[in-house]
């Protein structure tokens, strides 16, 4: 079965509760509070719904804003853009292409070269070495 095809209990059973909040119910994990945002570790940033490559470590930064944050994608096939106009804001939401998870948002204020800030949540990431 794709993972695109998961039927809400199948999520369930499958990502911890944080994940399966964030992940499948757009919510977002607390600022400082994620595993990667302080990671310095080298590697591969993997969707932790269906292990699709996301980010590369060597496009991570620390943007101060408690969340992982990245200037690049690593694969732009790999991530969708939709237009988030909840909570009372206009801001774009990052989603997995192959599973649909939601990961966080995409802002214009990041560092050269790409002027973007991939604002991620942790839980919707899983770090792999590069191979």
């Amino acid at each position: 079965m794709a993972d695109h095809e998961r039927t809400e209990q199948q999520w369930r059973e499958t990502l911890t509760e944080e994940q399966f909040n964030v992940c499948r119910n757009k919510a977002t994990e607390r600022a400082f509070t994620g595993k990667y945002t302080d990671c310095k570790d080298q590697g591969i940033y993997h969707c932790a719904c269906c292990g699709v490559a996301l980010f590369d470590s060597d496009s991570k930064y620390d943007s101060g804003s408690g969340w992982p944050s990245f200037w690049s994608e690593l694969n732009a096939d790999n991530i969708q853009q939709i237009l988030d106009e909840s909570h009372g804001m206009r801001r774009v939401e990052i989603t997995c292409r192959s599973c649909g998870a939601h990961l966080g948002h995409l802002f214009e204020d990041g560092p050269k070269p790409t002027g973007l800030r991939y604002c991620i949540n942790s839980v919707s990431l899983e770090l792999k070495e590069k191979l």
